[in-house]
C-alpha cells in the first residue's frame, strides 16, 4: 500500500456486529503498512476516541476522528414511526469540526435515538462547519435512493449533502465490495 493511502471509513471494536479490530492495532497495522494517518469511524458512536487519539499520537501518526452517523429519514430525528436511517461518514478536519461531531453524536443518542443513535439534516446544517462528509457505503442516503428510487434522485440526494457542507467538504464514496449492487450505484453516481 502506498504511504498516501488514508483509511477514511474504519470501524474497530466499537462498531458493534461490523468491527472487531482493537484501537491497538489499528494503529500498530496502519503504521506498518506506512501510514501516516488513519480515521477510526464507528458506527453511530466516539467511545474510542480518546484511546485512538493517544495511540495514534506515541505513534507519530495523525488521527483523523471521525463518526458513521446514522442519518433519520425524511421525518427527522424525533420521528418513532419509521426505523430508517441513512450512514454518513462525518470527519473532523478541525478543532470547531470536532466540537460539531461531539455534539452531533450525543445529540443523535439524547434526541434521535430509534433503534440507532440517529441525527438528521437540520442537525446537520446547525452544526456542520470544520466537517467533512463521505457519503458512506450502500447504506448511505445517495446509494439507497439509487437502488429505490432511480439516478436522478440519488443526485438529488447528493446535491442536498453538497449544499448542507462547506464547499468541496462533501465527497462520494467508493468501495469495491465485489457486489453487483454496488457497482452499479457507483457507476450512475
Amino acid at each position: 500500500m502506498p504511504n498516501d493511502f488514508v483509511h477514511l471509513h474504519l470501524h474497530s471494536q466499537y462498531s458493534l456486529l461490523d468491527g472487531a479490530i482493537k484501537m491497538k492495532d489499528v494503529v500498530e497495522r496502519s503504521y506498518a503498512l506506512g501510514m501516516k494517518q488513519v480515521a477510526v469511524t464507528d458506527h453511530g458512536n466516539m467511545f474510542g476516541v480518546v484511546d485512538f487519539y493517544k495511540r495514534a499520537k506515541a505513534q507519530g501518526m495523525k488521527p483523523i476522528i471521525g463518526c458513521e452517523t446514522y442519518v433519520a429519514g425524511d421525518k427527522g430525528r424525533h420521528d418513532r414511526s419509521e426505523r430508517k436511517a441513512y450512514h454518513l461518514i462525518l470527519l473532523a478536519k478541525s478543532q470547531e469540526g470536532y466540537q460539531n461531531l461531539k455534539k452531533l453524536a450525543s445529540s443523535a443518542y439524547l434526541d434521535g435515538f430509534y433503534y440507532y443513535p440517529r441525527i438528521d439534516k437540520e442537525l446537520l446544517r446547525e452544526h456542520s462547519k470544520g466537517l467533512y462528509a463521505l457519503s458512506a457505503c450502500l447504506g448511505g442516503e445517495t446509494a439507497q435512493r439509487y437502488m429505490h428510487e432511480g439516478a436522478d434522485k440519488a443526485r438529488e440526494a447528493a446535491r442536498e449533502y453538497k449544499n448542507i457542507f462547506e464547499p468541496g467538504h462533501f465527497h462520494l464514496e467508493l468501495q469495491d465490495k465485489r457486489l453487483s449492487r454496488a457497482k452499479e450505484s457507483e457507476r450512475v453516481l
